[in-house]
């Protein structure tokens, strides 16, 4: 079993609010991964008073304590847990209430020596390498799903690649996080109940040969350069490791501003070979 992994802030004036951790016990036979990507509020305001790298730092070391150690709880559970862990830690001093309280998207897998589960909330990536060597990517595809107003709105910065029009889609996209009537999209922040919302499964440990999990800023080497499919972005971490993914993620970057979002990202890889 190997674990290779890096995590990089798009700007190194700025603390990184990726997360990316992963537990081996000494058996041998198990383990699970963690990574987060943290969502950067605007002007900083989140009604927080610690920030968004102190909240994914609390939540990945509670989910991946509690996948680790709680057998017997799914993967949904111990995400559930965890948020109202981390929500508990700072709800005396913080306003948990705030439309942009630290919130981040999650990747979790778990495997022993039977089965490998894994759950994924918004839009970080698990790719799963099966014994075969075909590649299947799991997906929370509600971000990408727009309603047409929005995808309207999109197709219009496309278009005139205005300022202007850039923010009131971005301010669009921003309205569907965690909207109550479920018509966006969900990310883990303070309730619990976003848990429910994330999309799980699991399969014969004998069918999975490697895990990848990736934020955002890694996946833009397919999602929004299209350098390559996800088997070739497998193919690259397995050949050349994390770090070359995301060193030519930071050339697409200097060469084509991504359409939403900041030019340069955080971007994580933690790849976990099993065999």
């Amino acid at each position: 079993m190997r674990i290779d992994m890096v995590t990089e802030p798009g700007n190194p004036q700025r603390l990184n609010e990726d997360y990316a951790s992963a537990a081996l016990p000494a058996s041998g036979t198990g383990g699970a991964l963690v990574v987060l990507d943290g969502v950067t509020p605007p002007e900083g305001n989140d009604g927080c008073r610690h920030g968004v790298p102190w909240f994914v730092a609390r939540l990945g070391g509670a989910l991946l304590e509690l996948a680790g150690a709680c057998g017997n709880m799914g993967l949904a559970e111990c995400l559930a847990a965890a948020v109202a862990r981390t929500a508990d830690a700072h709800r005396e001093t913080c306003d948990l209430f705030h439309p942009r309280t630290p919130q981040a998207t999650v990747v979790v897998a778990r495997w022993d020596e039977e089965r490998v589960e894994h759950l994924v909330l918004s839009d970080s990536v698990l790719l799963v390498e099966a014994a075969d060597g075909t590649v299947r990517p799991v997906l929370d595809r509600r971000l990408a799903e727009l309603p047409p107003t929005v995808r309207a709105l999109r197709d219009r910065v496309r278009r005139t690649g205005e300022a202007s029009d850039r923010a009131a889609y971005v301010r669009a996209v921003e309205d569907l996080r965690n909207a109550p009537d479920g018509s966006g999209f969900y990310t883990a922040a303070a309730d619990p109940g976003v848990a429910a919302h994330a999309v799980t499964g699991s399969e014969p440990r004998a069918d999975v040969r490697a895990l990848l999990a990736l934020t955002d800023g890694a996946t833009r080497w397919t999602e929004t350069f299209h350098l390559g499919d996800w088997t070739g972005l497998f193919s690259l971490v397995r050949k050349e490791g994390p770090r070359a993914l995301v060193n030519r993620v930071r050339t697409a970057e200097s060469e084509h501003a991504p359409l939403r979002g900041k030019r340069h990202d955080d971007a994580t890889a933690l790849l976990a070979e099993l065999e």
